[in-house]
């Protein structure tokens, strides 16, 4: 071979495998999307026992590979939403469910490669539901993974017999070079992020020609088992220690089965060998799934034991997060359900008050670590708002009373206005890491002083809400003042910085780009300040408080109600066009909004914290 005729054929297996790894992107990716919230809700489910967690583990390996379903299963640990033992059956079902979608791309339908793209891209295209479109979009996917092994063996094949003494170091049928095989193929892996794409490229190479014995394609399925833990490992780096170790678990059980299979190397060899005779690439298949299986089922006995180890090899002096307060069995007891989502809130507030700490470490000395920290913050936060607002649905099915109801109401508006403190806590940590790159933008030591002042009184505001969310003591209404005395002592010093700031520009003690972020800065004050006000003025409202004598209230039978008839659109577009406010009798006379059903229960006279033994009243 030429020199050019080499470097075709580099490039040809590259934008094969290229072509590979972005077709199973594209198709894990859309899958994940069409199946949206669904995943969270399998993973959720996952928690009831080991069985449930290896299944439905399984079920999120298939749609998005063991390396992402790792790293989904690692926030869920960072956020606290699960343990890491819950995550342990999970984690094994993952692999499980890699190698069932490795399965489907072994089977012969490369010649429908073309078939799947035009179907997929008319689905897209055509097609105006979103599911319908992720769904096509997969399809595309699909077809570009089955080009791009197409393309990778339609290139070697002419070269096999020039390229077979390259790959003669890839064999299996001598112990050394086993080990040798599996080491390498680890490290291949690794470079590439994918599993998926190694076992792919084997197959490929399969196609071509180049491997014909099992004992080849043996040590690069193993050896890929290896690799591909990097991806959860590289995604747990800025997180806390439990979904590092999550990271670690899926690792060691990696490793465990690779040497299970190196020491029941011969019984492997036979029944895969018997399980697809003549038919390399299905016993290649065969191999991947049969060793995640028989692993599994070893080791899934002795999850306890497994945890463990895994904490035993990951030793760490860092408080593992506290645990989420959202326990299925308590919507049972509403009043429960309510009081477990106040702890909820406070656990998300306090990372807020962690993420002022992080914020102010970066505006003095930034660092990719605490940056990173920080980012991962922002992550719990909306990891535990998505389960906050899934729990706050599912009480919404049982039977509230109208406080209960009104107090679910304060508490998602509190809920979503925590996450809007994250967002903007996030935005002032890319704000400093911009500033600290550009010379100009430093500032004088007494500027600099009066900004870090009205840091801190933000600081303090932001505590002061994490501290508010005590459903033990029941004095919302009295820390709820705190609040909004410590954010009025705030609005004047922020208005007094502003002043000082603008009159800095003007005398020119400060750059433009200087006095640039410092509004940035204190715009995203103003904003995560005006958030907690408006936690304080929820915490204010009369029905915002836990009645203690009905913690152990069991919730009666919800309320059926007759589905309204729809409003008629049109009178309504009608109405939106006019220029001219109107008022109720502009309006079509229609049905009422809601007619209960006839039911045994009768909604009883609300609560209210005035009312005999009722409960603190709120001070006006």
């Amino acid at each position: 071979m030429s020199t050019f005729e080499i470097s075709m054929l580099l490039f040809q297996v590259l934008g094969g495998l290229s072509l590979f790894i972005y077709g199973m992107h594209i198709m894990t990716g859309s899958l994940r999307t069409a199946a949206g919230s669904s995943l969270r809700a399998i993973l959720a489910r996952a928690t009831h026992s080991r069985v449930h967690g290896a299944v439905f583990g399984t079920v999120v390996g298939f749609l998005a590979h063991s390396g992402a379903a790792v790293a989904m299963l690692a926030g869920f640990i960072n956020a606290g939403v699960m343990t890491l033992e819950q995550s342990i059956a999970p984690v094994f079902g993952a692999n499980i469910g890699t190698s069932l979608s490795m399965q489907l791309v072994s089977f012969h339908i490369a010649d429908y490669c073309w078939a799947a793209i035009g179907i997929g891209f008319l689905l897209d295209a055509l097609i105006p539901s979103e599911r319908w479109r992720k769904l096509g979009i997969a399809l595309i996917g699909f077809g570009l993974l089955f080009l791009g092994m197409e393309t990778i063996s339609a290139g070697i094949a002419p070269h096999k017999d020039s390229l077979a003494p390259y790959l003669a170091h890839i064999r299996g049928d001598v112990w050394t070079w086993r080990l040798l095989g599996v080491g390498i193929s680890a490290l291949l892996t690794a470079l590439i992020t994918s599993s998926g794409a190694m076992i792919g490229l084997c197959f490929a190479l399969v196609k071509a020609g180049v491997f014909t014995r099992f004992d080849q394609v043996a040590v690069v399925v193993l050896g890929a088992h290896i690799g591909t833990c990097i991806v959860p490992i590289m995604a747990a780096l800025p997180m806390r220690i439990g979904a590092w170790r999550a990271a670690i678990a899926h690792l060691t059980f990696n490793l465990l089965n690779v040497s299970l299979a190196l020491a029941a190397w011969p019984f492997f060899t036979w029944a895969c060998t018997a399980s697809a005779p003549g038919d390399l690439v299905r016993q290649t298949a065969n191999l991947h799934t049969f060793v995640m299986a028989a692993a599994t089922l070893l080791f899934l006995p002795f999850i306890a034991l497994f945890t463990r180890l895994v904490r035993l090899v990951t030793p760490s002096k860092e408080p593992v997060p506290q645990p989420s307060f959202l326990d299925d069995k308590l919507l049972a007891k509403p009043e429960q359900a309510l009081a477990a989502v106040i702890r909820e809130l406070r656990r998300m507030a306090e990372v807020c008050v962690d993420s002022m700490m992080l914020n102010g470490e970066l505006i003095l000395a930034p660092t990719r670590k605490t940056y990173l920290r920080l980012l991962s913050n922002e992550d719990i936060i909306n990891e535990v708002r998505q389960s906050m607002g899934d729990y706050l649905g599912h009480l919404t099915k049982h039977y509230l009373s109208r406080r209960q109801t009104l107090f679910l109401q304060h508490l998602d508006r509190c809920m979503k206005d925590i996450e809007r403190i994250g967002d903007h806590l996030t935005h002032i940590g890319d704000t400093s890491v911009e500033r600290f790159k550009i010379a100009a933008a430093i500032l004088p030591e007494d500027i600099f002083r009066i900004w870090f002042t009205l840091f801190c009184s933000a600081k303090h505001v932001v505590c002061l809400m994490a501290r508010s969310f005590d459903p033990d003591s029941n004095a919302f209404q009295n820390t709820a003042l705190e609040i909004l005395r410590a954010r009025d002592a705030y609005m004047i010093q922020s208005m007094d910085a502003k002043a000082e700031f603008a009159g800095a520009a003007r005398d020119k003690r400060i750059t433009p780009i200087g006095g640039y972020y410092l509004s940035r800065y204190i715009e995203d004050l103003d904003r995560l300040v005006r958030r907690a006000k408006s936690i304080a003025f929820a915490e204010r409202q009369p029905d915002f408080w836990v009645k203690t004598a009905k913690l152990e209230k069991e919730a009666k039978e919800a309320l059926t109600y007759a589905t309204p008839a729809r409003v008629n659109p049109r009178d309504y577009l009608d109405l939106l066009k006019k220029e001219t406010p109107f008022d109720d009798s502009d309006i079509p006379e229609e049905n009422p909004h809601f007619i209960p059903a006839e039911s045994p229960h009768q909604a009883p006279p609300d609560e209210h914290p005035l009312a005999e033994n009722a409960g603190p009243a709120p001070k006006t």
